[in-house]
């Protein structure tokens, strides 16, 4: 299962050798400069938006990849059944929103939380 972890000032989502392949991305790096907000969905699948695009599909079960917006992209690493950390992020980052299943969401909230900007903080 994929794992949200802040390196430096980076947020990194590390992918399973099964996300890896499923996604077509080996990880996830973006500056924690871009992050615009924080949260929990405990309805995994309200955290998917956008289309299907690059990566796995199992409708029901998994959502792997990315899903193309608009304006801009989404990347997802979403199974069923769980609630979903949704790190959403500014104009100009690589992807407007991750949404990760994670084992420990709210060990992962704790561990993002000091990067959300002071004027997001209970958003």
């Amino acid at each position: 299962m994929a794992r949200v972890e802040v390196e430096g000032t980076d947020i990194v989502v590390r992918l399973s050798w099964w996300e890896k392949i499923a996604t077509r991305h080996s990880e996830v790096r973006v500056p924690g400069s871009v992050l615009r907000g924080l949260y929990l969905e405990p309805d995994w699948w309200r955290a998917l938006r956008g289309g299907r695009g690059r990566g796995t599909w199992i409708p029901g079960q998994l959502c792997a990849g990315i899903r193309p917006l608009q304006k801009g992209q989404d990347f997802a690493v979403v199974r069923a059944g769980g609630p979903v950390l949704c790190v959403e992020l500014r104009r100009g980052a690589p992807f407007s929103r991750l949404a990760i299943s994670v084992p420990d969401p709210e060990r992962a909230m704790r561990a993002l939380s000091p990067l959300v900007p002071r004027d997001r903080l209970g958003t």
